[in-house]
């Protein structure tokens, strides 16, 4: 069996607004399918910002990068086809909806 440090962060394509909803179905799909050994995390990129409105400032929540998830996991052809078959994802990023993991340095800037 491979070990979690050959997991790679990859980014799903997602409808827009489905971020969290995909989160949260991988994160089930892991629980229900005991596949913590293949995929290891799963995040979408917010910030925090201040905006104000009628005089008032209120603390949002905003993605950086909107229809993207950043799944870290173990490659295989049976996860990538239960990730894919989740509701709400289009596909990974990568030529042809194949993956193409991001590399080190990528992962750092974020």
């Amino acid at each position: 069996m491979e070990t979690k440090e050959q997991a790679k962060w990859y980014v799903l394509h997602t409808y827009s607004g489905y971020e969290n909803m995909v989160k949260d179905s991988l994160e089930k799909l892991v629980e229900n399918n005991s596949l913590e050994d293949y995929i290891t995390d799963i995040q979408i990129l917010t910030e925090q910002t201040i905006e104000e409105k009628n005089g008032k400032r209120k603390v949002v929540t905003r993605k950086l990068l909107p229809c993207y998830v950043f799944i870290k996991l173990i490659y295989t052809n049976h996860i990538w086809y239960m990730v894919t078959n989740t509701r709400g994802v289009t596909g990974f990023v990568g030529p042809g909806g194949r993956p193409l993991p991001l590399t080190d340095e990528e992962v750092r800037r974020m």
